[in-house]
């Protein structure tokens, strides 16, 4: 099984705590180009929900959709988040309690949603599914708790996205180290969730990167659970090469490919 997959290693692992996702969060909130912010993006494609929407969030992770949004969430919404790990629980109740909206924290899996059918005006999944071992179940999942005509926020990346990271790890280590093939992404995804919604939409988000500190680059490769392999000779390598490019250049390009889709129940 991938580590992309495996909830053994991603729950007591790679998201045992925040820290391997606050370390990428960091450098996209400080060396992203677009001025118009991921949150805010994300956030503007569920203005459309009811005043009085049920939202659930499956992988929410550090909770930074909320808190990155807090001032504009609708006083009659109600968030339910979620998330297979402990830590990350603990990271999104420790980031959101000062927001003081009442919402509700519990542990879940995608694969067996524990809530009612017709639940939900919305179910949100950032950046997740690629992580689901058996996805047509967790879309099955979703689709049944969402109410008629209810809404799945589904965020994902391309197959471009930080190409330039992935090419300079893989000639650092003699391609033993290049990333993983994800399941779910912006090239594929579409024809995935046309099976449990008919009506499925994709907005892009446009972005790079220009990356001025080798630090904070180096912090995200080694918190990727992709790159786990590279060994210190080769870690090493990859911060001489990038500290020379810097020199350089005065700073990396890295180019981004997100986006989200829209799907209709």
């Amino acid at each position: 099984m991938s580590k992309l997959t495996d909830q053994d290693y991603l729950t007591k692992s790679q998201y045992k705590d925040s820290g391997n996702l606050d370390a990428r969060i960091a450098i996209h909130k400080r060396f992203s180009t677009n001025p118009y912010g991921w949150f805010d993006f994300v956030f503007d494609r569920m203005q459309s929900l009811p005043a009085d929407a049920k939202i659930l969030e499956l992988g929410c992770g550090s909770g930074e959709l909320w808190k990155e949004c807090a001032s504009r969430i609708p006083a009659g919404w109600a968030l339910t988040l979620t998330d297979l790990s402990d830590g990350m629980l603990d990271a999104a109740w420790r980031n959101l309690i000062v927001i003081k909206r009442g919402i509700q924290f519990e542990k879940a899996d995608a694969q067996s949603i524990p809530y009612a059918d017709n639940t939900f005006d919305a179910v949100i999944a950032n950046h997740m599914l690629y992580h689901v071992p058996d996805r047509k179940k967790a879309l099955a999942e979703i689709r049944r708790v969402l109410k008629k005509d209810g809404v799945l926020f589904a965020t994902t990346i391309g197959e471009n996205h930080l190409h330039e990271m992935y090419e300079w790890v893989s000639r650092v280590s003699g391609g033993r180290s290049g990333g993983f093939k994800l399941q779910f992404t912006l090239e594929n995804g579409q024809e995935q969730l046309k099976e449990f919604f008919p009506r499925v939409e994709l907005s892009r988000y446009p972005d790079s990167l220009r990356v001025t500190d080798v630090d904070l680059l180096m912090a995200y490769v080694c918190s990727m659970g992709s790159f786990a392999d590279l060994s210190e000779d080769d870690l090493g390598k990859l911060d001489q090469e990038l500290t020379e490019v810097l020199k350089r250049n005065g700073d990396f390009f890295i180019s981004k490919d997100s986006g989200l889709f829209k799907a209709v129940k």
